[in-house]
């Protein structure tokens, strides 16, 4: 399967019982949370992907990411030598960002109500690709102009080992599997805490193939 591609005739998800799990003090992962959203929300990614298609950015430093990146909503982040920072414009295209699909901002707000956040606006949701041995170094999300709103992170597709650190990248690191259909919220007192992923293992999902789709829901301005 091209990793572009979604298979969205296949068999449908087995039922899974969503749960809570708390990670920190302000922070949760949503076990099945999104699988419900499936039929919507996998037309949905296709529609944008099509309007900003994948592509792989390069750091600040000059390093080539290795989870290929697009955006939809009000505001796409985005990275080159320049730096890191939030546009209203696809830098390629010059066109607009697609907007953000009803289904994405209404999974996203549901998940942050999960989580004890309320009234969650997200105008900004980046969509990262990884295939197998792709990997997001730690860091923390501190382009926004207010740290006041959660990070809502869906996961789709292969799974991964999500890691959640603390407030210095030299700080020990949980290690929170998450699967198909897993949502990661974190906020308030966490909304800083540092984040990765270790790279993917090789494998092969029975809906998205050889990758895993991963949502960051924020609120840019």
């Amino acid at each position: 399967m091209n990793p572009t591609t979604l298979d969205l005739f296949a068999d449908s998800e087995p039922e899974q019982q969503s749960r809570r799990e708390q990670i920190g003090e302000q922070s949760y992962v949503l076990r099945g949370f999104a699988l419900p959203w499936l039929e919507r929300l996998l037309p949905a990614l296709e529609a944008v992907l099509a309007a900003a298609p994948f592509r792989q950015m390069v750091t600040p430093g000059g390093f080539t990411m290795s989870a290929a990146m697009s955006s939809c909503g009000t505001w796409g982040w985005t990275t080159d030598r320049s730096g890191y920072r939030y546009t209203r414009h696809d830098p390629r295209t010059d066109a607009p960002w697609p907007e953000m699909p009803p289904v994405f901002f209404e999974l996203a707000q549901a998940a942050a109500l999960e989580a004890g956040f309320a009234d969650f606006v997200p105008d900004s949701c980046l969509i990262n690709r990884y295939i197998p041995g792709a990997k997001m170094s730690l860091h923390q999300d501190k382009d926004e102009a207010s740290y006041a709103a959660p990070i809502v992170s869906v996961s789709l597709g292969l799974p991964a080992m999500f890691l959640f650190g603390g407030f210095e990248r030299g700080d020990k690191s949980q290690r929170v599997p998450v699967f198909h259909g897993d949502i990661v919220v974190w906020g308030g007192v966490d909304r800083l805490r540092y984040h990765g992923v270790l790279p993917i293992k090789e494998g092969q999902h029975p809906r998205l193939g050889e990758q895993r789709i991963n949502f960051t829901f924020r609120t840019a301005q």
